[in-house]
């Protein structure tokens, strides 16, 4: 398992085809669009050995790319004559915009054409959910941000989504398969469940993950009674120092019992409102528990983030999931070139660039 170097040491060496692991049937054209197949066929048949460029683009500004190791890797393992092929590519974590080209690929269309469709695939999932990522870190002014995106999507598409955020600075992830790629391990709190099953005994929870875990400073779930303010104070009471943070995960739904007798008037208190954080806050602080961090969670992103941030809303830790899936940037492939002249769609051209590095 590869570890990675901080991002802005990306360029000190690429991952290699060995970090990855693909199914052997892309190499049959198992994910490929059947046209593109029936195109190989035809080529080899008809107008074989004419070498023309691939060109990939996208069309967003401010994005970061994200998946061009995971494609290089993919090429040089499937491609017919990898060694026969020029690639051109930007790095995973660079900053791009609209029709920019990110990679260049020259050789015999027969030896790679086929894989032009799960290039886009890749690059697009890749660097939307890195581009989410870095959104959300942009506006946390530093603060630690838990990805627990493993919730929302196929659990086999863990390891990318974990790989394209880390390119964007995530650290903190809740499952393993997140971290396959990168080495970190998954983190996490106790969920509902533990707390369903000791009848709703937030103390009793916290003692039994204790008595399993008596060296861990617990971090609590503390939204199941949907009394956050007092439920925390109860246990900070009981556990003292080996409570160090709370999750305030109360649904959108709802509204805290710490509003039952206060006027609302003026803001909206359903939910993770910053109205409970700054009375969470203040409470624990009121009693001399300041060492207990606290983590919001439930449908943060990063427009929620950043209010947050701007109100100076009280938060240590954000648990971030499903907005750092969305799939909001799409590639193009296109050939653009043919035995060394322009020759591509209307509308489509060879971009110049001269950011993309020759792969070795």
């Amino acid at each position: 398992m590869l570890e990675l170097e901080e991002k802005e040491q990306k360029r000190i060496k690429r991952l290699t085809n060995k970090t990855f692991q693909f199914d052997k049937r892309f190499k049959e054209g198992y994910y490929s669009a059947n046209y593109f197949l029936k195109t190989r066929k035809i080529v080899e048949e008809n107008i074989p050995n004419q070498e023309c460029t691939m060109q990939f683009f996208q069309r967003e500004d401010n994005v970061m790319l994200c998946g061009i190791d995971e494609v290089i890797a993919l090429v040089k393992t499937f491609a017919n004559n990898p060694n026969d092929l020029k690639i051109l590519a930007l790095n995973d974590g660079d900053m791009i915009n609209a029709n920019e080209p990110v990679l260049k690929i020259t050789g015999r269309y027969e030896d790679f054409g086929f894989l032009e469709s799960a290039i886009d695939g890749i690059l697009a999932r890749r660097t939307s959910v890195a581009t989410n990522a870095y959104r959300v870190l942009k506006v946390t002014n530093g603060k630690k941000v838990l990805n627990m995106a493993d919730r929302q999507d196929d659990p086999y598409n863990q390891s990318g989504d974990g790989y394209a955020a880390y390119i964007a600075g995530m650290r903190l992830f809740s499952t393993d398969a997140c971290g396959k790629w990168t080495g970190l391990t998954g983190k996490g709190t106790m969920p509902h469940a533990l707390i369903q099953l000791c009848d709703g005994d937030i103390i009793k929870a916290s003692e039994c993950y204790l008595k399993t875990y008596p060296n861990d400073q617990i971090t609590a779930l503390i939204d199941y009674n949907n009394d956050v303010v007092n439920d925390t104070l109860k246990l900070a009471r009981h556990l003292k120092n080996k409570l160090g943070c709370v999750r305030v995960d109360t649904s959108k739904s709802l509204i805290d019992h710490w509003f039952d007798d206060k006027d609302t008037t003026g803001f909206d208190p359903h939910g993770v409102c910053k109205e409970l954080i700054f009375a969470l806050r203040q409470q624990l602080d009121a009693e001399g528990f300041n060492h207990v961090k606290i983590c919001v969670s439930s449908s943060f992103d990063a427009k929620k983030i950043k209010d947050f941030e701007d109100n100076k809303v009280p938060v240590d830790i954000y648990g971030v999931g499903t907005s750092l899936l969305k799939i909001n940037v799409g590639f193009t492939g296109d050939l653009v070139k043919l035995n060394g002249k322009d020759q591509a769609k209307e509308g489509r051209y060879d971009i110049p660039s001269d950011r993309l590095e020759i792969v070795e």
